[in-house]
């Protein structure tokens, strides 16, 4: 019974995760460099979120609302920062830091508008979860997993058959080439960051109606969401969507074993273990 429960919250985990993975590697894969604001997207979609639920909205509007906003502060984050950088031809590393100053700036402001106590969503009374398999379920984690697994399905459909998607996906692939055909290299990078943002916004929003809101919960985001991105291989959505799901059941399945406080300190012995042995990840390929 402890195992199926440690499974049931770790695919749980896992399609969180998934959210925030398919994010970095879809930016990774398209600018090279690793975007650590993408972790300030995740908090700005949970407490965008807590601003529209406690304005009296129903957690679905709240929701929506939270991924378009967490969607138009990526874009606003691309053409304020990243594009002025990019036509200066800057390298990736100062692309990194500059997106690590953006990570400072929001969890700052966040503090600043909201306070540093912790937070909650709360869309009803507490109730006794289910038994599904021999594990405890509650409803809110079934909506989440529907939710991930629904969203991440969707994404995928939209970069297979769609003609943004595909763009998107020869872009990330060659960028040269994909200018040669006629491809609007700028305007799919704009799409890039608002898909990337809208998913980072909505697993904040997921993990915020399940536990709570803090302003420092976008570092967790990082480490997570870059380490299942690694372990899938950055570039690959599905190699990140993998990762994610490999993450999850590595890390609940370990606290068997393990203190639960532990957890975090096991995606960071996951993290080191492939970038010694397999860099380039599980559908990653090597680079010359």
């Amino acid at each position: 019974m402890v195992l199926e429960q440690l499974i049931v919250n770790g695919i749980i985990a896992g399609g969180i995760y998934a959210l925030v993975a398919i994010g970095f590697s879809m930016t990774y894969g398209l600018l090279r460099f690793l975007n650590i604001a993408h972790g300030s997207l995740y908090v700005i979609g949970a407490y965008l979120a807590f601003v529209f639920f406690s304005a009296g909205l129903h957690i679905v509007g709240a929701f929506i609302l939270a991924v378009i906003g967490g969607a138009l502060a990526g874009v606003v984050m691309n053409y304020s920062v990243y594009k002025p950088l990019r036509k200066k031809k800057s390298s990736s590393l100062i692309m990194l830091l500059a997106s690590l100053g953006i990570f400072i700036f929001v969890e700052n402001f966040i503090i600043a508008a909201f306070g540093a106590e912790v937070r909650t969503i709360r869309t009803g009374p507490v109730t006794q979860g289910m038994d599904f398999l021999g594990a405890i379920i509650t409803q809110t984690q079934v909506v989440i997993i529907i939710v991930s697994l629904l969203t991440l399905l969707l994404v995928e459909l939209f970069l297979l058959k769609t003609k943004t998607g595909k763009a998107m996906r020869a872009t990330a692939d060659n960028k040269d080439v994909a200018q040669v055909v006629g491809i609007n290299v700028e305007r799919i990078t704009t799409y890039t960051f608002a898909l990337a943002s809208a998913l980072a916004a909505s697993a904040g929003v997921l993990i915020a109606i399940e536990q709570n809101l803090e302003p420092t919960m976008g570092f967790t985001a990082i480490i997570k969401g870059f380490t299942a991105g690694v372990v899938g291989g950055l570039g690959s959505v599905r190699g990140a969507v993998a990762g994610a799901f490999l993450l999850g059941l590595v890390e609940n399945i370990g606290i068997w074993f393990l203190p639960s406080g532990y957890k975090d300190a096991i995606a960071f012995v996951v993290l080191v273990i492939f970038l010694l042995f397999r860099p380039q990840g599980i559908f990653g390929r090597k680079e010359a």
